[in-house]
């Protein structure tokens, strides 16, 4: 087999490593090939807390993966996420190059340049650069200036900052386990490149990701990114209260929350109980059902409603047309979907992978968005089903030594990914 015909993409959750590998062949679906899902051990809040915990989740989900693809895996496309995310607006402003003062992708790509130029802190690194549009002279908005004529560029956009200490740590994960990073993708971009299609960026929607350890959310509007926001709270909080207010162990939570649960209480019957024997057999006792849906329901409103804040705070509450499309894991919990519509005013609705080829059952559900998201990213750097690398790591600018991207000519083209 053609190793350059694969794209291989690890996301690294807080509770669980998922590792996908997809066949690309020439203008095909991609075809998913390898499937592997692990519980995750050494993750807390989307972070790297146990390297060798880490390591050994992430070479169990590559192991399974393989095993089904029939292939080895030496790169991956790799998640990165986090409460300690940050993003921070830019610009950056050029001279046309041109005499005759036609913009080029030249002065494109010195405007992109020019941006980086911003103060972060040390113990920070830009993960990403995304513009947002373009102003040549006096008219504003540009989507694509190339071919347009005037004498001052400038774009603007938002830059993507991760840990320093995070993006060291998640590398040496994957160096433990010999896989070489194509490229770190930031987990609420990638779930958006996944779940929402064009009229819903067009439109205006916001994706809300609800990770394990943080929710994250990506408001979309004219088909670009107007704001995004790491909530440090995640569903490990609501198996956490259910925990505590059944008295009983994490795990079995878990499993009560995925059986049992719900967001909605009052469309629960107050005679229905658990059992909680039958869900582990070291613990006992009867619970009400309706009382673990009043544990998930208050957790679950506190998140919604830190979204709802932030809607406001960029003056988008009840202003978005396509709505609230939710992702992650915790779109799986009955009755989300209607309390959702109900905090935000909006319609609201589980935002499913991008389709696919190949072994889709297992990937089918919006707990693979961020899987998926990022084979879909990773598609920029093939043609006609071979790897060019022409696109490889162009929004990553950091792993200075030899996974560093090259300045300016590691962007070269690829603001294209935003543009209609």
């Amino acid at each position: 087999m053609n190793k350059e015909n694969y794209i291989v993409t690890i996301d690294v959750g807080s509770a669980n490593i998922r590792t996908v590998i997809a066949q690309i062949v020439d203008d095909q679906k991609p075809r998913i090939v390898g499937v592997g899902v692990v519980p995750g051990s050494g993750m807390r809040r989307g972070t790297v807390v146990e390297i060798e915990e880490v390591s050994r989740s992430i070479g169990k989900s590559v192991d399974m993966a393989e095993l089904h693809a029939g292939i080895q895996v030496e790169s991956a496309y790799v998640s990165i996420g986090g409460a300690d995310l940050e993003f921070q607006e830019i610009k950056g402003v050029v001279a046309v190059g041109r005499a005759d003062g036609e913009v080029s992708e030249s002065d494109v790509e010195r405007s992109i340049e020019a941006s980086q130029a911003i103060n972060i802190s040390p113990n920070k690194e830009i993960i990403h650069i995304i513009p947002q549009k373009f102003k040549l002279d006096d008219q504003e908005s540009v989507k694509d200036p190339v071919g347009m004529s005037g004498v001052r560029l400038e774009m603007r956009g938002i830059a993507v900052l991760g840990s320093s200490a995070n993006i060291k740590n998640l590398t040496k994960c994957l160096q433990n386990n010999e896989i070489e990073i194509d490229g770190l993708v930031a987990v609420p971009i990638a779930a958006a490149q996944s779940a929402l299609n064009k009229r819903q960026r067009e439109l205006g929607s916001v994706l809300i990701e609800l990770g394990a350890g943080v929710t994250s959310l990506v408001v979309y509007e004219e088909q670009e990114i107007i704001d995004i926001k790491i909530i440090p709270i995640g569903m490990s909080h609501v198996t956490n209260d259910i925990a505590i207010g059944l008295r009983t162990s994490v795990d079995t939570a878990e499993k009560v929350k995925l059986k049992y649960g719900s967001a909605l209480p009052g469309e629960i019957n107050k005679d229905d109980k658990i059992n909680l024997s039958e869900i582990d057999e070291g613990e006992e006792g009867v619970v009400s059902r309706r009382h673990v849906a009043e544990i998930i329901e208050a957790r679950m409103e506190e998140i919604l409603f830190l979204v709802e804040k932030e809607l406001k705070r960029i003056e988008r509450s009840a202003l978005l047309p396509a709505g609230a499309i939710l992702s992650g894991g915790g779109a799986y919990v009955h009755g989300v979907v209607d309390l959702t519509k109900n905090i935000l005013q909006l319609p609201a609705q589980i935002g499913f992978p991008a389709e696919m080829s190949g072994l889709v059952d297992k990937v089918d559900g919006p707990a693979f968005n961020v899987s998926l998201g990022m084979l879909l990213w990773a598609l920029e750097d093939y043609e006609g089903g071979e790897k060019t690398n022409k696109n490889k790591k162009e929004l990553n600018f950091h792993l200075k030594n030899d996974l560093a991207g090259k300045g300016v000519d590691a962007v070269k083209g690829w603001f294209k990914k935003f543009l209609p």
